[in-house]
């Protein structure tokens, strides 16, 4: 039978198996068990009739019950309604009926067929449970109480309904009826923890402060060595102002079970709200030495000490729980978290930022640690072939979070991958839907250098141009575009204004003074790119393949051509340098 229960706060529930069997005895005694054709005979005609329409409804009523198990409610609801034209003073099926509006959501169409069952039967329980059901979906949960208390009534057969008329009560904000069929239900099932808890809610609402922690302690004496009793109680003296009643009960406690961290973790908190530090130190460390403490409870009270003030005491009580750590906990996502964050906080960032790695291999599920590896794990020495693993982590956790797919498409891009760095800068831009302008600014500036390499040059040029007018004054947009443009010989004054923006803005970077001699290169106004070249060897301390090359093209181009031919040699085997340099060399001439 579909059964809803009523109980919504009360995890323990009662469950109730439909049993028909007397009415489908009756009907199948019908069907099957009749007399002899000799006694078929000598029935009246009234009485065959009343014989054959039983056998009809029995028929139907037996369909409509194989539909119902199959949920197609529209078969069963046809079938059971013919079975009552047969049969119109049969309860079982008027209660089928219902059920079946029940099931569809239909609960006013369904009352009359559920009181109709009652009416005919009312001593069936079940009959009554579903006019309850009913009642209670209607919105009208005093009536459906009504009859679980007539049920409840009823000797000890039906107590476990009590759970159910609790529900009723506590939801229509009738505590102190409550509380009555509460305490009926406790008596039934003896004492339990959703009783318990629920109990202990009323008193709590009825300022029954007292009450409502003997309800606890009556917990705890039902279930001796289970801490988790024994801190709802602390937890309730804790919010009203009585620690010394909960340390008196937490030390008790630990005096006869002084195995279980959780008190001694619960003693650290509260001797420390009373300042008794080196005494509350003392319970925090036999709290962290016990392999039993859950990590993520060891990770949370770490961190917790690492927000004190910094003193030595502090510093020495971190050492000591981090070697508890390591030894009881190792291996563990939340405990690598809060030794990062200790080096965070101690500015060592790069053992801090390996430490978070090592939490996000065990447990990637961590958006904001995830980003903080990422940004940083960018800089000179990036190394992106470790980087990209927790970018791909990122945009596998949270593929709708577009800044995961911008960092991918970044770290892809540096790897010269940049047909998947496209695609990566694409989806957080569509994934971003215009939200952050300053993250659709840096994507299409990205997705531009990625397409430029991939030889998609005009829409490389538009992605530039969609970057700058979000924000003119980007200098690596303005570099690398004014660089391409370059490189293309084309609106070579474009190219002019905007590296001469950002070297003026940036007189001493290398990268920036090189692109300007190059785009003055490309002008053939090789005093002016020698200029800016002199300047970007003077600040690149290690100047590249590509500085070194084109050092010797504005030399050759001067008339230079042995300086030209010395800096050509210095470029070569770089990786960067170009295709034409061995012949730059072999010949001792510029070739483009």
């Amino acid at each position: 039978m579909h059964k809803r229960h009523y109980v919504c706060e009360l995890k323990l529930q009662s469950k109730f198996p439909v049993n028909f069997k007397r009415t489908l005895l009756i009907f199948l005694v019908v069907v099957l068990g009749f007399s002899s054709g000799f006694a078929q005979d000598r029935l009246s005609k009234k009485e065959r009739t009343a014989q054959l329409n039983e056998k009809q409804g029995t028929r139907y009523f037996i369909e409509g019950e194989k539909n119902l198990v199959l949920d197609d409610l529209e078969k069963a609801f046809f079938y059971f309604q013919k079975a009552l034209e047969f049969s119109p003073e049969e309860p079982a099926i008027h209660y089928k009926i219902a059920e079946v509006l029940v099931k569809a959501n239909q609960a006013e169409k369904a009352m009359p067929f559920a009181t109709k069952a009652t009416e005919l039967d009312g001593d069936n329980k079940y009959y009554s449970l579903m006019l309850a059901e009913i009642y209670t979906n209607l919105k009208q949960p005093l009536k459906a109480a009504e009859i679980l208390e007539n049920l409840t009534a009823d000797g000890e057969n039906n107590q476990q309904y009590n759970l159910d008329l609790a529900s009723i009560y506590l939801n229509a904000n009738e505590l102190d009826k409550a509380l009555i069929v509460l305490d009926r239900a406790e008596e039934y099932y003896g004492v339990m923890e959703p009783i318990t808890i629920q109990k202990q809610r009323i008193y709590l609402n009825n300022n029954n402060l007292n009450q409502a922690i003997a309800e606890g302690e009556k917990l705890v004496e039902s279930r001796p060595g289970n801490p988790t009793y024994v801190m709802n109680v602390v937890e309730i003296l804790y919010n009203n102002n009585r620690v010394d009643q909960a340390l008196e009960l937490v030390f008790n406690e630990i005096d006869k079970y002084p195995n279980q961290p959780e008190l001694q973790m619960a003693a650290h908190s509260l001797l420390k709200d009373k300042g008794e530090i080196k005494e509350s130190n003392h319970h925090l460390y036999l709290a962290f030495a016990s392999s039993d403490l859950d990590p993520e409870v060891k990770s949370k009270a770490f961190i917790s000490q690492l927000n004190d003030i910094k003193t030595q005491e502090r510093d020495v009580l971190l050492d000591s729980l981090e070697v508890l750590m390591a030894t009881s906990s190792p291996e563990n996502a939340d405990i690598y978290a809060a030794l990062g964050q200790r080096r965070i906080q101690d500015q060592k960032t790069k053992e801090g930022i390996d430490y978070f790695k090592k939490s996000l291999l065990i447990n990637p599920k961590n958006a904001s640690m995830l980003e903080q590896v990422i940004l940083g794990s960018f800089g000179e020495d990036a190394d992106f072939v470790e980087l990209e693993k927790f970018t791909i982590l990122g945009v596998d956790e949270y593929p709708q979070n577009p800044e995961f797919w911008f960092y991918d498409g970044v770290v892809k891009s540096a790897q010269k991958k940049d047909e998947e760095a496209v695609v990566s800068l694409k989806k957080a831009i569509e994934l971003n839907s215009n939200k952050n302008s300053q993250l659709d600014q840096v994507a299409f500036g990205s997705l531009g250098s990625s397409l430029y390499n991939l030889g998609e040059k005009e829409e490389a040029f538009r992605n530039f141009d969609k970057a700058l007018e979000i924000n003119p004054n980007d200098e690596q947009v303005l570099n690398n575009y004014s660089y391409f443009l370059s490189l293309e010989k084309k609106n070579l004054e474009k190219a002019k204004a905007m590296s001469d923006k950002v070297v003026k803005r940036f007189p001493d970077n290398g990268t920036f003074l090189d692109t300007h001699a190059w785009v003055l290169f490309q002008m053939e106004d090789y005093e002016g790119a020698k200029k800016f070249m002199d300047l970007a060897m003077k600040y690149e301390e290690t100047p590249s393949g590509v500085m070194l090359e084109h050092y010797g093209d504005i030399l050759f181009h001067l008339g230079k051509k042995n300086e030209a031919l010395s800096y050509w040699k210095k470029a070569e085997g770089s990786s960067e340098a170009s295709d034409k340099l061995s012949q730059k060399i072999k010949e001792g001439k510029y070739h483009e």
